[in-house]
Protein backbone atom coordinates (compact mmCIF):
# COMPACT_ATOMS: atom_id res chain seq x y z
CA UNK A 1 0.00 0.00 0.00
CA UNK A 2 2.82 2.25 0.75
CA UNK A 3 4.44 1.70 -2.60
CA UNK A 4 1.41 2.45 -4.51
CA UNK A 5 0.45 5.53 -2.76
CA UNK A 6 4.34 6.79 -3.32
CA UNK A 7 3.51 5.85 -7.25
CA UNK A 8 0.54 7.60 -7.34
CA UNK A 9 1.73 10.73 -5.65
CA UNK A 10 5.01 11.05 -7.62
CA UNK A 11 3.30 10.09 -10.72
CA UNK A 12 0.22 13.08 -10.58
CA UNK A 13 -2.55 10.43 -10.18
CA UNK A 14 -5.21 12.25 -8.21
CA UNK A 15 -8.80 12.32 -7.93
CA UNK A 16 -10.71 14.90 -10.34
CA UNK A 17 -10.74 17.87 -8.57
CA UNK A 18 -13.24 19.60 -10.62
CA UNK A 19 -15.75 17.20 -9.93
CA UNK A 20 -19.36 18.45 -8.99
CA UNK A 21 -21.96 16.99 -6.66
CA UNK A 22 -25.51 16.67 -5.84
CA UNK A 23 -28.20 15.44 -3.58
CA UNK A 24 -29.69 13.10 -5.55
CA UNK A 25 -32.56 12.95 -3.04
CA UNK A 26 -33.13 16.42 -4.40
CA UNK A 27 -32.17 16.61 -8.06
CA UNK A 28 -35.75 17.86 -9.01
CA UNK A 29 -35.07 20.96 -7.00
CA UNK A 30 -31.90 21.79 -7.92
CA UNK A 31 -30.90 24.27 -10.41
CA UNK A 32 -30.68 23.26 -13.44
CA UNK A 33 -31.63 19.77 -12.98
CA UNK A 34 -35.13 21.13 -12.11
CA UNK A 35 -36.10 22.01 -15.69
CA UNK A 36 -33.88 19.56 -17.90
CA UNK A 37 -33.17 20.28 -21.70
CA UNK A 38 -31.65 22.18 -24.26
CA UNK A 39 -29.82 25.48 -23.57
CA UNK A 40 -27.45 27.71 -26.44
CA UNK A 41 -24.91 28.53 -25.07
CA UNK A 42 -23.07 30.00 -28.15
CA UNK A 43 -23.29 29.91 -31.60
CA UNK A 44 -23.93 26.58 -32.44
CA UNK A 45 -23.24 25.61 -29.17
CA UNK A 46 -25.59 23.93 -26.47
CA UNK A 47 -25.91 22.34 -22.93
CA UNK A 48 -27.87 19.56 -22.25
CA UNK A 49 -28.97 18.98 -19.00
CA UNK A 50 -30.33 15.64 -18.44
CA UNK A 51 -31.29 13.34 -15.40
CA UNK A 52 -31.29 9.76 -15.59
CA UNK A 53 -33.97 7.38 -13.68
CA UNK A 54 -35.22 4.24 -13.59
CA UNK A 55 -35.58 3.18 -17.13
CA UNK A 56 -35.71 6.46 -18.42
CA UNK A 57 -34.15 9.79 -19.07
CA UNK A 58 -35.46 13.41 -19.07
CA UNK A 59 -36.11 14.72 -21.44
CA UNK A 60 -36.89 11.88 -23.75
CA UNK A 61 -36.68 13.32 -27.13
CA UNK A 62 -34.05 16.30 -27.83
CA UNK A 63 -33.96 17.64 -31.59
CA UNK A 64 -30.52 19.71 -32.48
CA UNK A 65 -28.71 21.25 -35.57
CA UNK A 66 -26.20 19.78 -37.30
CA UNK A 67 -22.67 20.98 -36.45
CA UNK A 68 -24.12 21.42 -32.96
CA UNK A 69 -21.47 21.06 -29.88
CA UNK A 70 -23.02 19.62 -26.96
CA UNK A 71 -21.78 19.31 -23.56
CA UNK A 72 -24.06 16.61 -21.96
CA UNK A 73 -24.49 17.43 -18.00
CA UNK A 74 -26.36 14.23 -16.71
CA UNK A 75 -26.71 12.89 -13.39
CA UNK A 76 -29.05 10.02 -11.78
CA UNK A 77 -31.79 10.04 -9.44
CA UNK A 78 -31.28 6.65 -7.96
CA UNK A 79 -29.05 3.91 -9.28
CA UNK A 80 -25.83 3.89 -11.24
CA UNK A 81 -26.91 4.65 -15.11
CA UNK A 82 -25.35 3.90 -18.43
CA UNK A 83 -25.56 7.16 -20.85
CA UNK A 84 -23.31 5.91 -24.11
CA UNK A 85 -24.83 6.82 -27.71
CA UNK A 86 -23.27 4.14 -30.01
CA UNK A 87 -20.59 5.58 -33.17
CA UNK A 88 -19.75 8.22 -30.76
CA UNK A 89 -17.46 8.83 -27.80
CA UNK A 90 -20.12 9.48 -25.76
CA UNK A 91 -19.86 6.99 -22.88
CA UNK A 92 -20.46 7.82 -19.51
CA UNK A 93 -21.11 6.19 -16.02
CA UNK A 94 -23.93 8.12 -14.26
CA UNK A 95 -23.80 8.02 -10.60
CA UNK A 96 -26.16 9.17 -7.73
CA UNK A 97 -24.60 12.56 -6.39
CA UNK A 98 -22.65 13.38 -9.06
CA UNK A 99 -22.66 15.34 -12.59
CA UNK A 100 -21.20 14.13 -15.36
CA UNK A 101 -19.66 16.16 -18.09
CA UNK A 102 -18.53 15.35 -21.32
CA UNK A 103 -18.44 17.15 -24.85
CA UNK A 104 -19.38 16.11 -28.64
CA UNK A 105 -20.25 17.90 -31.85
CA UNK A 106 -22.92 15.86 -34.08
CA UNK A 107 -21.27 16.65 -37.44
CA UNK A 108 -24.20 14.77 -39.32
CA UNK A 109 -27.41 14.59 -39.33
CA UNK A 110 -29.87 11.71 -38.38
CA UNK A 111 -31.21 9.88 -35.14
CA UNK A 112 -28.66 8.90 -32.31
CA UNK A 113 -29.74 6.28 -29.53
CA UNK A 114 -28.93 6.85 -26.09
CA UNK A 115 -28.51 3.96 -24.51
CA UNK A 116 -27.77 2.84 -20.98
CA UNK A 117 -25.22 0.29 -20.84
CA UNK A 118 -24.81 -0.24 -16.80
CA UNK A 119 -27.65 -2.96 -15.40
CA UNK A 120 -29.84 -0.90 -13.46
CA UNK A 121 -32.34 -3.26 -12.69
CA UNK A 122 -35.21 -5.20 -14.41
CA UNK A 123 -36.31 -2.81 -16.94
CA UNK A 124 -32.34 -2.39 -18.36
CA UNK A 125 -33.43 -3.36 -21.41
CA UNK A 126 -36.42 -0.28 -22.66
CA UNK A 127 -33.95 2.46 -21.16
CA UNK A 128 -33.17 4.23 -24.28
CA UNK A 129 -33.63 7.53 -25.47
CA UNK A 130 -32.75 9.79 -28.69
CA UNK A 131 -31.44 12.79 -30.13
CA UNK A 132 -32.48 13.62 -33.69
CA UNK A 133 -29.79 15.96 -35.76
CA UNK A 134 -31.45 18.00 -38.02
CA UNK A 135 -29.77 18.97 -41.08
CA UNK A 136 -29.33 22.30 -42.90
CA UNK A 137 -32.85 22.23 -43.95
CA UNK A 138 -34.89 21.20 -41.15
CA UNK A 139 -34.44 17.26 -42.11
CA UNK A 140 -33.21 14.49 -40.75
CA UNK A 141 -30.95 12.33 -42.85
Amino acid sequence: ILILSVNSFAMGMMPPSHMEMIDPTKVDQTPPFDNPGLRQVGDNEYELVMTAFIFGYAPNEIEIPAGAKVTFKVTSKDVVHGFAIPGTNVNMMITPGYISTLTHTFSDPGEYLILCNEYCGIGHQVMATRIVVKGKEGEKS
